[in-house]
């Protein structure tokens, strides 16, 4: 296959939708060669954080000069965005080499009887062997949903956990309230592993500790006692964390200071494993750190920002960094979210600062929530809202009427962030 016939077939496998379970992972890698085994992988799974933590980490481990895999989800800008190697996608050519391996191997498991692979085990297991053939020295490597059935954790040795805040997502799929979901989400522990932890709800963290304990894995968790001498900024953020002074970091939004402290953690914990991290190549590595779609600036006059903000935990965070960074500042809201997702929650959070919202939908995904059924939601508030027809026209008519002091938000399903920041850009 050539690059345009393996996205047809990967696009072709996603109809068929996700199947939990680790059988058809398992037996897909062992047909594959176990491309996985020799792979040194931080496993990083959680409710919201989980990239931006993966990102800190992966670019200072780079600059610490090791050979680093990403493995994201979900994409904003392309489909190869969901595999890189120290920043890099991967290229056209060795995606349909490799797609066309990993079909030959689904193909002979169906020939065997056996379920076939489905779009995130293939895309997962495709990440995989873009690392061992590209020899990373470290995989830093996403969750997809959840943790015990995830995809990911058929990976049977990692080095490190690390979770991100854990919070209701996926309701009724992961769990029916938050011990259930961190449950679920603990199940991505190993035996014998170190395992780093953002602060948590307490029943998460009871959780969390309890599994720990039963694998005999080392948990050390993120102490909020510990960070210090805060600076918000929409350029620019600093913190202390116990001796690690004055880190700096160009990702804006209150919750990212949380996020940096966890990944701080991390790497002190990549340290006892034996890596080589300097403290250069850590500040460094900290401060160059990119993660769009996370309370990104992405136009200055007007001021616009993006936010993947798309479950009631991370409104609010995005309600913290809009009351830390635009107060007294009148809102322009962009919303597109997937129906399955708590956009009540959402709405009812960051309703009290909204000037006007435009509604719309996530194009071409089926999940989407139409936009009246947005607009109907949002007008239980007594918010200013209507709708528009296409990411582009929200983003033009928004543009083109908000006043130098007016900040415009484009936020929820992050699947459509990329499209709104397209827009944004194409208007210059």
């Amino acid at each position: 296959m050539n690059y345009e016939e393996a996205r047809v077939y990967l696009d072709n496998v996603t109809k068929y939708g996700s199947v939990l379970g680790l059988d058809a992972m398992r037996e897909l890698l062992k047909r594959l060669g176990n491309p996985e085994k020799g792979l040194k992988i931080i496993h990083i799974a959680g409710t919201n954080g989980k990239g931006s933590v993966l990102a800190f980490l992966s670019t200072v481990l780079t600059e610490s000069g090791y050979r680093v895999g990403r493995y994201i989800s979900p994409t904003l800008f392309s489909y190869r965005e969901r595999i890189q190697v120290d920043g890099a996608y991967i290229e056209k050519e060795p995606l349909a080499r490799l797609v066309t391996k990993i079909r030959e191997a689904s193909e002979s498991m169906d020939r065997d009887g056996l379920r076939t692979p489905t779009a995130f085990e293939i895309e997962t297991a495709l990440g995989l062997l873009y690392f061992a053939e590209k020899k990373c020295d470290a995989v830093v490597l996403e969750t997809g949903m959840g943790g015990r059935d995830d995809a990911t954790n058929a990976i049977e040795e990692v080095l490190m956990e690390v979770f991100a805040s854990i919070s209701l997502d996926h309701l009724g799929v992961l769990g029916n309230n938050l011990r259930e979901i961190a449950e679920c989400k603990a199940d991505i522990i190993r035996k014998n592993t170190l395992v780093v932890s953002a602060f948590q709800k307490e029943e998460a963290a009871e959780v969390l500790r309890r599994t720990a304990a039963e694998r005999n894995a080392k948990l050390i968790m993120v102490d909020p006692g510990k960070i210090s001498d805060v600076r918000y900024g929409v350029e620019e953020q600093s913190f202390s964390y116990g001796e690690e002074k004055d880190i700096r970091i160009h990702l804006a939004g209150a919750y990212q200071i949380e996020n940096a402290a966890l990944a701080t953690e991390a790497v002190q914990g990549l340290r006892s494993l034996g890596f080589a991290i300097s403290g250069d190549a850590f500040r460094r590595g900290m401060k160059k750190t990119v993660w769009r779609g996370r309370f990104t600036c992405i136009h200055k006059n007007p001021l616009v920002f993006m936010d993947g903000a798309h479950n009631e935990d991370a409104a609010k965070k995005l309600a913290a960094s809009i009351e830390t960074y635009f107060p007294g500042k009148k809102l322009f809201y962009i919303m597109g979210v997937f129906k399955d997702k708590e956009y009540e929650k959402v709405i009812l959070i960051t309703a009290p600062y909204a000037a006007r919202v435009t509604a719309v939908e996530t194009p071409g995904n089926p999940r989407a929530l139409p936009r009246e059924e947005l607009k109907k939601a949002w007008e239980v508030h007594h918010v200013p809202v209507m709708t528009a027809d296409s990411i582009e026209q929200a983003v033009k008519e928004n543009i083109e009427t908000a006043g130098k002091d007016e900040v415009i938000l484009i936020f929820g399903s992050l699947s459509f962030l990329g499209e709104a920041e397209k827009a944004v850009k194409e208007l210059g």
